[in-house]
């Protein structure tokens, strides 16, 4: 393989390590183990980190080097997908693994033998295209996304489309939401840093954390009282726009879990009236847990029929934005399931809006990079709904530091903002 395109690959997909060949099992049996995963996260509907540990407690023989190394098999396979897939003419599973391993600089002939637990011996045709000479790849095969959406990353970055998509191939770091009704950040700062952690504070948000691991955080004292949420900056940078004021009425109309309705509740400082809801009871009880623990005041209703003064709408979406942390959602995507979202999108954002007072303001927010699940839905809107006007995001931003992106609404990406990608506007109703 060579070419342009392809160098940009190289340079925004790591190398593995040889991990394959440290542990108990064996590195073809691996690779084998990669291959039943790929092959079970086609017809699952789970995120690859659960189906993971799925697959493997159900083989308690596998060590902790031997899962490590099967999961940096899996998610190096899913980040690459695209260039592996066309260089092997196949998508399969097996297909993959096998360009994969080449890539890796591992010996094929040793890690296909037909012997025991390790896959299949490599065929002349699977050979031929290993070795064929290709010429330029497609730009959707190095940025990593399906063809169809092309025109339409095209159309949220322009020119720097395959800068932005290889920088969505890196590893995402992990952000924490110091939960300031209980700490400060430098406190949480220092006690991590205490523990051994590598911390810093977050470039934009006051009251974000970012690390390179999290293994071993959730057995931490501060996370078991409750000093801190898992949340990317961009999410907490949302939040902000939000700007709840002492005294308000505050609606998170589709909270799941409560990310932001936490972060809400303390931006507020306790001082506004949170309101959670969502379609599905479940979240709500996790939510409900994670705000007894955070020391946060929120109330739960399923179904709200007054008007507030504020709602935010973290709407359904692709969660393209995301890709860095779970690079299975790229092949998921279809233009019939972009379709459906749209859809949902308008839907909400018109029950969102009966949920607004006068002078009150609407906030939507996705974890999408798609103009068509932001720009497009905002300007939909406001056809259908003349009551409303954008206010510019950068107008209630309040911080020192004014993170890029953030114009008339905040626009956000692993190149630009170093955080996942993401979207919010505001609409104020007159």
């Amino acid at each position: 393989m060579d070419g342009t395109l392809l160098d940009a690959a190289d340079d925004a997909l790591s190398r593995p390590d040889r991990g394959l060949y440290t542990g108990g099992m064996t590195p073809a049996a691996r690779v084998q183990a990669a291959i039943d995963i790929l092959s079970g996260l086609e017809t699952s509907a789970l995120p690859a980190d659960r189906f993971i540990r799925e697959f493997f407690r159900a083989r308690r023989y596998a060590g902790s080097k031997d899962r490590a190394a099967v999961s940096e098999a899996v998610y190096g396979i899913l980040r690459g997908r695209g260039v592996l897939a066309w260089q092997m003419g196949d998508d399969s599973p097996r297909a993959l693994a096998l360009a994969w391993v080449a890539r890796e600089g591992s010996d094929v002939d040793l890690i296909f033998t037909s012997e025991k637990y390790a896959p299949a011996a490599i065929t002349e045709e699977e050979r031929r295209a290993l070795k064929a000479t290709r010429g330029e790849p497609p730009l959707w095969t190095v940025g990593a996304f399906p063809a169809f959406l092309e025109g339409e990353l095209t159309r949220a970055f322009g020119d720097p489309v395959l800068r932005e998509m290889t920088a969505m191939l890196a590893r995402a770091p992990v952000d924490l939401r110091v939960n300031t009704l209980k700490e400060t950040r430098d406190d949480v700062l220092d006690a991590l840093r205490a523990d051994g952690f590598e911390a810093d504070a977050t470039p934009w948000s006051p009251m974000g954390i970012r690390l390179g691991t999290a293994n071993g955080l959730e057995k931490t004292p501060l996370f078991a009282r409750g000093a801190f949420e898992f949340q990317d900056e961009a999410a907490q940078i949302a939040a902000m726009l939000v700007a709840p004021r002492a005294g308000e009425r505050i609606l998170d109309l589709t909270a799941g879990a409560g990310g932001k309705s936490l972060a809400l509740a303390a931006l507020a400082h306790n001082e506004a009236e949170i309101v959670a809801s969502d379609i599905r009871p479940q979240a709500l009880q996790q939510l409900q847990t994670r705000a007894e623990r955070a020391g946060a005041m929120i109330a739960i209703d399923p179904a709200p029929r007054r008007q507030f003064d504020a709602v935010l709408l973290d709407a359904p979406c692709s969660g393209t934005g995301t890709w860095r942390r779970q690079p299975e959602l790229r092949w998921r995507l279809t233009a019939s399931r972009l379709d459906q979202l749209n859809a949902t999108q308008d839907e909400l954002l018109a029950r969102a809006a009966a949920h607004v007072r006068p002078n009150g303001r609407l906030i939507y927010a996705t974890c999408s990079i798609l103009p068509r699940e932001n720009e497009d839905r905002i300007a939909a809107f406001l056809r259908s709904h003349p009551a409303f006007h954008i206010t510019r995001a950068d107008s209630v931003w309040r911080e020192s530091a004014t993170p890029p992106g953030l114009a008339e609404f905040f626009r956000a990406s692993p190149l630009t903002t170093g955080t996942d990608g993401f979207f919010a506007a505001i609409l104020t109703r007159e």
